[in-house]
């Protein structure tokens, strides 16, 4: 059993990474800016809600002494995607340096993976362009990770296409380029999220995922 801290513990990936960690038998520190809105996530003794903001290096440091990993999953709409996902991926690299804590899983925008042809799946024929903004935000805080020195073991996992936000895990998943039509649960993700964190086979890249 081990210790794992879930930043954006309050959206749809971030609980489904605590429930598949749960049900795994690790510890979890849910971390959401506002515990008040999540109150059901402290549902079992091996939960523990924080407060925290993943922009915040000293508090991301404090927060993950004594985990194993980390996952990231948080979005803060309101900021500027060039500003908050590059300022979050700062934060986790100091801060989990200072905590010890070297694995870091960060849930990631098909939009800036590649297809099967080599073009980034936003570069593609017909994608929606009205959200370029917050692809290539995401697009940002991936290469400052790539910045981070070998000191961080990150990975970043994506849908292949997009969530199915309505469907059926079914503990399976495979790997998969960039694909618009691609799918996958919540719940299927977060075992990929949890399988790469208790056997780690991939490391310092992005790669997408769909339901197997």
């Amino acid at each position: 059993m081990g210790r794992i801290i879930v930043f954006g513990a309050g959206g749809r990936a971030g609980r489904a990474a605590v429930r598949e960690a749960r049900a795994r038998g690790h510890q979890v520190t849910a971390v959401v800016r506002d515990p008040g809105r999540h109150p059901d996530l402290a549902s079992t003794d091996a939960v523990r809600v924080a407060v925290g903001d993943v922009t915040d290096a000293g508090r991301v440091g404090a927060l993950a002494v004594g985990h194993d990993a980390a996952i990231h999953a948080a979005a803060d709409l309101a900021a500027p995607p060039d500003v908050f996902f590059p300022a979050a991926a700062r934060a986790l690299t100091a801060g989990l340096a200072s905590a010890g804590n070297r694995r870091l899983l960060v849930v990631g925008l098909a939009s800036v993976l590649p297809t099967a042809g080599g073009d980034l799946l936003m570069d593609t024929t017909g994608y929606p362009q009205e959200y370029r903004s917050f692809y290539l935000g995401h697009a940002a805080g991936t290469e400052t990770l790539r910045h981070a020195g070998p000191e961080l073991d990150w990975l970043v996992l994506s849908p292949a296409g997009d969530f199915d936000h309505d469907g059926t895990g079914v503990g399976r998943y495979r790997w998969a380029t960039a694909d618009a039509a691609s799918r996958i649960p919540y719940a299927d993700f977060a075992v990929a999220l949890l399988d790469e964190i208790e056997t780690p086979r991939h490391r310092q890249v992005h790669l997408g995922v769909e339901q197997g």
